[in-house]
């Protein structure tokens, strides 16, 4: 494996993959770690994980630039990653007990009541893009509910995921709780058959949720995916139409617009179109593209190059299906693998720009009559993670709620993750929860008891 600074296309380190006797060997000791882990204490678990949260936080400068270099994310969102593991890591440590306590249920026995126990070995193959947080989501559940974790990351942050398995390291876990495998596809396709991994979670693309699907579905193994987006962002015409134009332009770059939760597709009410076109195109000329180390850069280079390049591809067969170019739309002439903010507007369904995942700095403007049509041009792709609705009428918002294919819908404001309420998708945006009580739930024996005393 390649660490290749995306900012200088610079290779930052070579890694050797793990082979099949390390590899073999990693999950025999997760096995023994399980049966261990297992009988702890919420109240030993919680020590540990609030610790890791202490070392993510020690670390963090360190960690934030080991991120940027690898993949490319601004120093100062690398920081702001880097904190939200560390919260994820302490609410967990406090919450996870109430909502894995043995819970009684009404029935016809004398008593009976349902209990929620580990798996065991859970595979977790993770993306590049939020390298750090995609595995701690679903760590600090899965670990606090005796589950151990293996992470299979992506090739291009082999960096990244040795530290995420030092970092449990140093806060105390013992080995096999947390271990990251240097692995190439074939062999994760045949660890997920192992009969040492019990279920396996995913966040990548459709076409790997659907590889991981299948394989998964052969052995019969519980999975849960959270796949690519298109994310609708409605703005309907009661709004400050400037304010909620700039606030789209943050929506659409975070992360240089690599993020699956990323505003995508702005299907605006024709009313207010043209004046939202206006600031929206002003607000992303605006935005500062550059060396992501700097702390006053916003966007810094996409992750690789074959990402531009398909990206880029993607502009092109837009516009030559007949959207309009308004700014951007060609790869920066200089060293890395940078994309400008890139508008195109009179986007229509059967085009790229509506119909795929742009992943990276590229919006579509989609205009619509009035607010029925941009609930059905939202419900018109494949995906279905997120969606965002900006208006001051927060009834006919709910309304709209109600009717949109999507997993999560924000109201006057953009998409996020929050350790505190559920995070997942429809359609071919996966299935399965992360975070929350119904994420770490997901990777636990929900096991019914049932007693008739004599």
């Amino acid at each position: 494996m390649e660490s290749i600074n995306p900012a200088t296309e610079n290779v930052i380190r070579r890694y050797e993959n793990h082979d099949a006797s390390r590899t073999r060997n990693a999950l025999d000791q997760s096995i023994r770690a399980f049966d261990a882990w297992r009988q702890t204490s919420f109240d030993h678990r919680a020590d540990l994980m609030r610790k890791v949260a202490i070392v993510l936080r020690q670390r963090s400068a360190e960690f934030s630039s080991l991120m940027t270099s690898e993949m490319g994310k601004p120093i100062v969102a690398a920081e702001g990653e880097i904190e939200k593991c560390a919260v994820a890591c302490d609410y967990y440590a406090e919450h996870a007990v109430s909502m894995l306590t043995v819970r009684a249920m009404p029935s016809d026995a004398t008593r009976s009541f349902v209990r929620f126990d580990p798996l065991g070995p859970i595979l977790a193959i993770m993306p590049w893009n939020f390298p750090f947080w995609q595995f701690f989501r679903f760590a600090a559940p899965s670990l606090m509910a005796g589950n151990v974790a293996v992470l299979k990351h992506a090739a291009n942050v082999p960096g990244c995921a040795l530290a995420i398995e030092g970092v449990f390291h140093q806060a105390g876990f013992p080995a096999g709780i947390a271990t990251a495998l240097l692995i190439d596809n074939p062999t994760t396709e045949a660890l997920i058959e192992d009969p040492a991994i019990a279920a396996v979670t995913l966040t990548g693309s459709t076409r790997a949720g659907r590889a991981v699907a299948g394989a998964a579905a052969k052995v019969l193994k519980k999975c849960v995916l959270e796949l690519g987006g298109s994310d609708p962002f409605i703005v309907l015409r009661d709004v400050d139409v400037r304010k909620v134009a700039q606030a789209a332009a943050e929506a659409r770059c975070v992360n240089a617009g690599q993020s699956c939760i990323a505003a995508k597709r702005f299907i605006v009410e024709e009313a207010v179109a043209g004046e939202f076109e206006a600031g929206f195109v002003d607000a992303m000329r605006a935005i500062k593209v550059g060396d992501p180390m700097l702390r006053g850069t916003q966007v810094g280079p996409l992750a690789r190059a074959d990402l531009r390049d398909s990206l880029h591809d993607q502009v092109r067969r837009s516009v030559e299906a007949g959207a309009r170019l308004v700014t951007g739309g060609k790869p920066l002439d200089r060293k890395g693998y940078f994309y400008p903010p890139t508008v195109l507007t009179d986007v229509r369904p059967g085009m790229a720009a509506f119909d795929e995942e742009t992943f990276g700095p590229v919006a579509a403007i989609v205009r619509a009559q009035d607010a029925e049509e941009a609930i059905a041009l939202s419900n018109r792709s494949d995906f279905g993670l997120g969606a965002s609705i900006w208006t001051r009428d927060i009834v006919k918002a709910e309304r709209m709620a109600a009717q949109i294919e999507s997993g999560m819908v924000f109201i006057n404001g953009a998409v996020k993750s929050d350790p505190r309420i559920p995070f997942g998708g429809v359609k071919q945006s996966g299935y399965g929860r992360e975070l929350s009580e119904f994420g770490i739930h997901e990777f636990v024996n929900i096991k019914s008891v049932w007693i008739k005393s004599d």
